[in-house]
């Protein structure tokens, strides 16, 4: 691989096959504005445009632009996740604080929370993602320390720390991006907690006495429905709910719902579960998309567009202390992701503005 590969996606450069290696290697500063005599940057927005539009990486672009080749088209979408034109998203009008949540283990909530948290932090809304699992995966995910005696959500829940105490800044958008570690201590807390008064609460207190701004508060819960679970539900206004395109998800969906309601008539009337991502979605089978159809008539508008696939990447990359989106940004899971996110972002700003039309 020449140097080139590193800069200008030109025709010497085009014909050589297309590695993840290379577009995961690719700094986002280092795409030259100059591309066979044209602006690469107006070569992706009307990319992209098309893209919008139901149309695919590659579109109209002219062949002399060189986006017609597997490596180029895996650049531009890698440029397009790592948001090298800094493009900043819309604000929410409120602080949103999501809880991600389905009680079925390998769903895809920490695989959602992290690459949301990421994407979003990277288009230059702030962003707190709090680890509410005690594997810590989430952590791992975001490559932060979350070994015995971490100062983390643990000690929160406790009341030994506050949130700001504990917040460790990410390395791949430190300006806009923290995270609440969790370390397996927290496996013990729902005992620990059990005798507490106001026990369900210890976590939206915690947010509430939260001084740092934020536009996202996002909480990747267990695969369990218990008390830290119940925790997430009572901290925040809005649940997305992951749901993988298999039958036993649905199963299971029955119960987190009825558990919602419990939570909305007892202790948070302000819970809605606003947001559903399809996730894993293998377009070879017949049954996701009969799956797909189910949530989407039961759910209705409250289910993202964009669909997650089953992508090797999205799997390897926590293995790397990474998440897909810098691992592999030019990847089908990446881009995934990053379209959900910005439909996340662009719903989030929707909604303030209906509110503030309705008062």
């Amino acid at each position: 691989m020449t140097e080139e590969a590193y800069g200008d996606v030109s025709r010497e450069t085009s014909s050589e096959p297309a590695t993840p290696a290379v577009v995961a290697a690719v700094p986002p500063y280092s795409v030259s504005r100059e591309t066979s005599g044209i602006d690469v940057y107006e070569a992706l927005q009307a990319d992209l445009a098309n893209d919008d539009h139901g149309g695919s990486f590659g579109g109209d672009v002219s062949r002399e632009t060189s986006f017609d080749t597997p490596i180029a088209r895996e650049a531009m979408q890698a440029v397009r996740v790592m948001n090298v034109r800094q493009e900043e998203w819309p604000k929410p009008s409120h602080p949103r604080v999501i809880t991600i949540a389905n009680q079925k283990g390998g769903v895809g909530k920490t695989t959602t929370a992290v690459n949301l948290a990421v994407a979003l932090g990277l288009h230059g809304l702030q962003v707190l993602l709090i680890d509410l699992d005690p594997q810590g995966n989430a952590s791992t995910a975001m490559g932060v320390e979350h070994g015995v005696g971490t100062p983390s959500i643990y000690d929160v829940l406790l009341g030994s720390s506050s949130l700001s105490d504990v917040a460790v800044p990410v390395e791949v958008a430190p300006d806009t991006l923290r995270c609440i570690p969790a370390t397996i201590d927290l496996a013990g807390a729902d005992i620990e907690l059990a005798s507490q008064v106001a026990r369900e609460h210890r976590l939206r207190k915690a947010i509430d006495e939260l001084q740092d701004p934020f536009d996202y508060l996002i909480i990747d819960c267990p695969p369990a429905l218990g008390l830290l679970t119940l925790n997430a539900l009572v901290a925040a206004k809005e649940i997305l709910i992951p749901i993988q395109c298999e039958y036993y998800a649905l199963e299971g969906l029955a119960q987190l719902l009825n558990t919602v309601e419990l939570v909305k008539s007892q202790l948070n009337a302000a819970l809605d579960v606003s947001t559903v991502l399809l996730t894993m979605y293998d377009s070879r089978t017949r049954l996701a998309d009969q799956v797909a159809d189910e949530v989407k008539e039961h759910f209705g508008p409250k289910v993202i567009e964009s669909v997650i696939p089953r992508n090797v990447r999205v799997s390897e990359a926590p293995g790397y202390g990474q998440t897909v989106m810098t691992y592999d940004a030019g990847s089908r899971g990446a881009v995934s992701y990053l379209k959900a996110a910005r439909e996340l972002a662009t719903r989030g700003a929707a909604m303030g503005s209906h509110n503030e039309d309705g008062e």
